[in-house]
Protein backbone atom coordinates (compact mmCIF):
# COMPACT_ATOMS: atom_id res chain seq x y z
CA UNK A 1 0.00 0.00 0.00
CA UNK A 2 1.17 3.44 -0.78
CA UNK A 3 2.06 6.05 1.86
CA UNK A 4 -0.05 8.92 1.88
CA UNK A 5 0.65 12.65 3.17
CA UNK A 6 -2.56 14.68 4.14
CA UNK A 7 -1.34 17.50 5.95
CA UNK A 8 0.75 20.39 5.37
CA UNK A 9 2.31 20.32 8.00
CA UNK A 10 3.96 16.97 7.84
CA UNK A 11 7.42 17.22 8.09
CA UNK A 12 8.57 15.85 5.13
CA UNK A 13 6.14 18.26 3.36
CA UNK A 14 8.11 20.70 5.33
CA UNK A 15 11.60 19.40 4.01
CA UNK A 16 10.24 19.66 0.18
CA UNK A 17 9.18 23.19 0.76
CA UNK A 18 12.18 24.86 2.21
CA UNK A 19 14.01 21.83 -0.91
CA UNK A 20 11.93 24.33 -3.27
CA UNK A 21 12.52 27.99 -1.76
CA UNK A 22 15.98 28.03 -0.85
CA UNK A 23 19.23 27.32 -3.10
CA UNK A 24 21.43 26.70 -0.19
CA UNK A 25 18.80 23.69 0.88
CA UNK A 26 19.05 22.57 -2.31
CA UNK A 27 23.02 22.47 -2.16
CA UNK A 28 23.16 20.70 1.64
CA UNK A 29 20.34 18.15 -0.08
CA UNK A 30 21.78 17.24 -3.10
CA UNK A 31 17.84 16.66 -4.55
CA UNK A 32 15.69 19.35 -5.72
CA UNK A 33 11.94 19.37 -7.11
CA UNK A 34 10.78 19.00 -10.51
CA UNK A 35 6.99 19.82 -11.13
CA UNK A 36 4.89 18.66 -13.64
CA UNK A 37 4.44 15.42 -16.07
CA UNK A 38 6.52 16.51 -19.10
CA UNK A 39 9.42 17.87 -16.86
CA UNK A 40 9.58 14.58 -14.50
CA UNK A 41 9.67 12.49 -18.28
CA UNK A 42 12.60 14.89 -19.63
CA UNK A 43 14.35 14.39 -16.52
CA UNK A 44 14.19 10.99 -16.49
CA UNK A 45 15.12 10.40 -20.18
CA UNK A 46 18.05 13.02 -19.53
CA UNK A 47 19.37 10.13 -16.74
CA UNK A 48 18.33 11.88 -13.37
CA UNK A 49 17.90 10.01 -10.17
CA UNK A 50 14.42 10.73 -9.38
CA UNK A 51 13.85 9.53 -5.61
CA UNK A 52 10.06 9.74 -4.77
CA UNK A 53 7.03 11.02 -6.88
CA UNK A 54 4.51 12.79 -5.14
CA UNK A 55 0.57 12.50 -6.96
CA UNK A 56 -2.24 14.10 -6.24
CA UNK A 57 -4.90 11.79 -7.66
CA UNK A 58 -7.54 14.54 -8.10
CA UNK A 59 -5.69 15.55 -11.01
CA UNK A 60 -3.18 12.63 -11.98
CA UNK A 61 -5.03 9.66 -13.26
CA UNK A 62 -3.34 5.94 -12.38
CA UNK A 63 -2.78 5.19 -15.92
CA UNK A 64 -0.94 8.11 -16.59
CA UNK A 65 1.19 7.79 -13.70
CA UNK A 66 1.55 4.05 -14.31
CA UNK A 67 3.09 4.91 -17.76
CA UNK A 68 5.47 7.09 -16.17
CA UNK A 69 6.52 4.26 -13.99
CA UNK A 70 7.10 1.43 -16.62
CA UNK A 71 9.25 4.49 -19.17
CA UNK A 72 12.00 4.04 -16.09
CA UNK A 73 13.78 0.94 -14.12
CA UNK A 74 14.14 3.14 -11.14
CA UNK A 75 12.63 1.73 -8.13
CA UNK A 76 10.73 5.14 -7.43
CA UNK A 77 8.80 6.02 -4.31
CA UNK A 78 5.24 7.12 -4.60
CA UNK A 79 3.48 9.06 -2.45
CA UNK A 80 -0.27 10.07 -2.41
CA UNK A 81 -0.79 13.53 -1.41
CA UNK A 82 -3.75 15.74 -1.05
CA UNK A 83 -4.61 18.92 -3.28
CA UNK A 84 -3.63 21.07 -0.45
CA UNK A 85 -0.27 19.68 -0.24
CA UNK A 86 -0.08 19.74 -3.57
CA UNK A 87 -1.06 23.23 -3.48
CA UNK A 88 1.95 23.80 -0.89
CA UNK A 89 4.43 22.44 -3.04
CA UNK A 90 3.29 23.39 -6.67
CA UNK A 91 4.48 26.75 -8.16
CA UNK A 92 2.31 26.38 -11.09
CA UNK A 93 -1.32 27.43 -11.04
CA UNK A 94 -2.20 24.62 -13.15
CA UNK A 95 0.02 21.74 -12.92
CA UNK A 96 -0.78 18.17 -14.02
CA UNK A 97 -0.91 16.64 -10.42
CA UNK A 98 2.70 15.52 -10.07
CA UNK A 99 5.79 16.29 -8.52
CA UNK A 100 9.10 14.73 -8.22
CA UNK A 101 12.10 14.99 -5.63
CA UNK A 102 15.23 13.71 -7.65
CA UNK A 103 19.09 14.09 -7.26
CA UNK A 104 21.38 17.01 -8.60
CA UNK A 105 23.87 16.67 -11.21
CA UNK A 106 27.30 18.35 -10.16
CA UNK A 107 27.52 20.11 -13.51
CA UNK A 108 31.14 20.43 -13.49
CA UNK A 109 33.29 20.87 -16.73
CA UNK A 110 35.35 18.28 -16.18
CA UNK A 111 32.39 15.78 -16.40
CA UNK A 112 31.64 16.95 -19.60
CA UNK A 113 31.72 14.57 -22.73
CA UNK A 114 31.30 15.60 -26.48
CA UNK A 115 29.36 13.08 -28.16
CA UNK A 116 30.55 14.55 -31.67
CA UNK A 117 33.62 15.29 -32.93
CA UNK A 118 32.73 18.61 -34.40
CA UNK A 119 30.67 19.89 -31.27
CA UNK A 120 28.13 22.78 -31.57
CA UNK A 121 28.47 25.16 -27.80
CA UNK A 122 26.51 27.68 -26.24
CA UNK A 123 27.78 29.71 -23.61
CA UNK A 124 26.39 32.49 -21.36
CA UNK A 125 28.29 34.80 -19.20
CA UNK A 126 26.66 35.20 -15.94
CA UNK A 127 23.60 35.39 -16.98
CA UNK A 128 20.75 36.55 -13.83
CA UNK A 129 17.42 35.81 -14.92
CA UNK A 130 15.89 32.65 -14.36
CA UNK A 131 13.84 33.85 -17.50
CA UNK A 132 16.49 34.36 -19.58
CA UNK A 133 18.50 31.14 -18.60
CA UNK A 134 15.65 29.23 -19.42
CA UNK A 135 15.00 30.75 -22.80
CA UNK A 136 18.56 30.21 -23.39
CA UNK A 137 17.89 26.61 -23.03
CA UNK A 138 15.17 26.12 -24.42
CA UNK A 139 16.60 27.74 -27.94
CA UNK A 140 19.89 25.06 -26.90
CA UNK A 141 17.31 22.13 -27.39
CA UNK A 142 15.83 23.48 -30.59
CA UNK A 143 19.04 23.99 -32.05
CA UNK A 144 20.40 20.27 -30.88
CA UNK A 145 23.42 21.71 -29.57
CA UNK A 146 25.81 19.69 -28.00
CA UNK A 147 26.35 21.63 -24.74
CA UNK A 148 25.62 25.24 -22.16
CA UNK A 149 28.50 26.73 -20.63
CA UNK A 150 27.60 29.24 -18.13
CA UNK A 151 30.37 30.99 -16.90
CA UNK A 152 29.51 32.80 -13.55
CA UNK A 153 26.34 31.87 -12.80
CA UNK A 154 24.65 34.27 -10.78
CA UNK A 155 21.40 31.88 -10.47
CA UNK A 156 21.11 28.14 -8.86
CA UNK A 157 20.20 26.32 -11.93
CA UNK A 158 18.24 23.75 -10.38
CA UNK A 159 15.26 26.91 -9.05
CA UNK A 160 11.73 25.87 -9.68
CA UNK A 161 11.89 29.29 -11.98
CA UNK A 162 14.90 27.72 -14.50
CA UNK A 163 12.86 24.53 -14.64
CA UNK A 164 9.69 25.88 -15.18
CA UNK A 165 11.25 28.44 -18.12
CA UNK A 166 13.02 25.86 -19.73
CA UNK A 167 9.82 23.58 -19.93
CA UNK A 168 12.08 21.10 -18.79
CA UNK A 169 15.19 21.79 -21.42
CA UNK A 170 17.50 21.64 -18.09
CA UNK A 171 17.21 18.43 -18.86
CA UNK A 172 17.81 17.33 -22.65
CA UNK A 173 21.16 19.62 -22.75
CA UNK A 174 23.80 18.93 -21.65
CA UNK A 175 25.21 21.53 -18.87
CA UNK A 176 28.37 22.47 -17.01
CA UNK A 177 29.22 25.79 -14.88
CA UNK A 178 32.68 27.22 -14.43
CA UNK A 179 34.31 30.17 -13.75
CA UNK A 180 35.16 32.56 -17.01
CA UNK A 181 38.95 31.50 -17.00
CA UNK A 182 38.18 27.83 -16.09
CA UNK A 183 35.31 27.43 -19.38
CA UNK A 184 37.77 30.04 -21.85
CA UNK A 185 40.91 27.12 -21.14
CA UNK A 186 38.48 23.97 -21.36
CA UNK A 187 37.53 25.76 -24.74
CA UNK A 188 40.99 26.67 -25.84
CA UNK A 189 42.49 22.49 -24.23
CA UNK A 190 39.30 21.15 -26.81
CA UNK A 191 40.50 23.78 -29.86
CA UNK A 192 37.27 24.99 -29.67
CA UNK A 193 36.43 27.89 -31.81
CA UNK A 194 34.98 31.06 -29.57
CA UNK A 195 33.15 33.49 -31.17
CA UNK A 196 31.81 36.27 -28.98
CA UNK A 197 28.86 38.17 -29.80
CA UNK A 198 29.83 41.89 -28.88
CA UNK A 199 29.03 45.49 -30.34
CA UNK A 200 32.30 46.60 -30.94
CA UNK A 201 35.62 45.32 -33.07
CA UNK A 202 33.48 42.39 -34.72
CA UNK A 203 32.28 41.21 -37.71
CA UNK A 204 28.48 40.59 -39.01
CA UNK A 205 27.58 36.80 -37.73
CA UNK A 206 26.74 35.34 -41.15
CA UNK A 207 29.96 35.97 -42.22
CA UNK A 208 31.89 33.49 -40.13
CA UNK A 209 32.45 29.80 -40.62
CA UNK A 210 31.09 27.73 -37.76
CA UNK A 211 31.55 24.55 -39.19
CA UNK A 212 34.50 23.39 -37.29
CA UNK A 213 34.30 22.97 -33.10
CA UNK A 214 32.57 26.08 -32.04
CA UNK A 215 31.31 28.19 -28.75
CA UNK A 216 29.11 31.28 -29.64
CA UNK A 217 29.27 33.30 -26.39
CA UNK A 218 26.76 36.01 -25.17
CA UNK A 219 26.59 38.07 -22.52
CA UNK A 220 24.17 40.42 -20.21
CA UNK A 221 22.05 42.39 -22.12
CA UNK A 222 23.40 45.27 -19.85
CA UNK A 223 27.14 45.20 -20.13
CA UNK A 224 27.59 42.59 -22.86
CA UNK A 225 30.84 40.29 -22.21
CA UNK A 226 33.42 41.00 -20.20
CA UNK A 227 37.25 42.24 -21.71
CA UNK A 228 38.59 38.46 -20.69
CA UNK A 229 36.16 36.84 -23.15
CA UNK A 230 36.99 39.31 -25.70
CA UNK A 231 40.25 39.22 -25.70
CA UNK A 232 40.41 35.42 -26.28
CA UNK A 233 37.79 35.02 -28.66
CA UNK A 234 38.85 33.84 -32.32
CA UNK A 235 36.45 36.10 -33.52
CA UNK A 236 33.81 38.59 -32.31
CA UNK A 237 30.94 38.40 -33.95
CA UNK A 238 27.46 41.36 -34.36
CA UNK A 239 23.97 40.81 -35.60
CA UNK A 240 23.55 44.05 -37.64
CA UNK A 241 20.45 46.46 -35.91
CA UNK A 242 18.01 47.34 -38.39
CA UNK A 243 15.94 50.38 -36.27
CA UNK A 244 16.71 52.22 -33.54
CA UNK A 245 18.24 50.18 -30.60
CA UNK A 246 21.29 48.46 -30.47
CA UNK A 247 20.35 45.09 -28.91
CA UNK A 248 18.25 42.28 -28.55
CA UNK A 249 16.92 39.74 -25.92
CA UNK A 250 19.83 37.11 -25.56
CA UNK A 251 18.05 34.00 -26.07
CA UNK A 252 17.15 35.97 -29.16
CA UNK A 253 20.38 36.82 -30.32
CA UNK A 254 21.71 32.96 -29.41
CA UNK A 255 19.19 31.62 -31.50
CA UNK A 256 19.88 33.83 -34.35
CA UNK A 257 23.37 32.96 -34.56
CA UNK A 258 23.24 29.16 -33.53
CA UNK A 259 20.19 28.22 -36.19
CA UNK A 260 23.23 30.48 -38.52
CA UNK A 261 25.55 27.51 -37.65
CA UNK A 262 22.80 24.86 -37.99
CA UNK A 263 22.15 25.94 -41.18
CA UNK A 264 26.09 25.87 -42.50
CA UNK A 265 26.63 22.25 -40.44
CA UNK A 266 23.95 21.48 -42.89
CA UNK A 267 25.30 22.34 -46.25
Amino acid sequence: MRKQISSVQNTYVKELFQIKEKSRIRKKTKTFLIEGLRETSLALKGGYQIQTLLVDLSIIDESTLTALLESTDLNIEVIEITHQVHQKLATRTTTEGILAVAKTKDLVLDTLIFQSENPLILVAEAPEKPGNIGALLRTADAAGIDAVLIANPKTDMYSQNIIRSSVGCLFTTKIATGTTSEIIAFLKTHKINIFGASLTASVEYQTVDYTNPTAIVVGTEATGLTDEWLQNTTSNIIIPMRGAIDSMNVSVSAAIILFEAVRQRQL
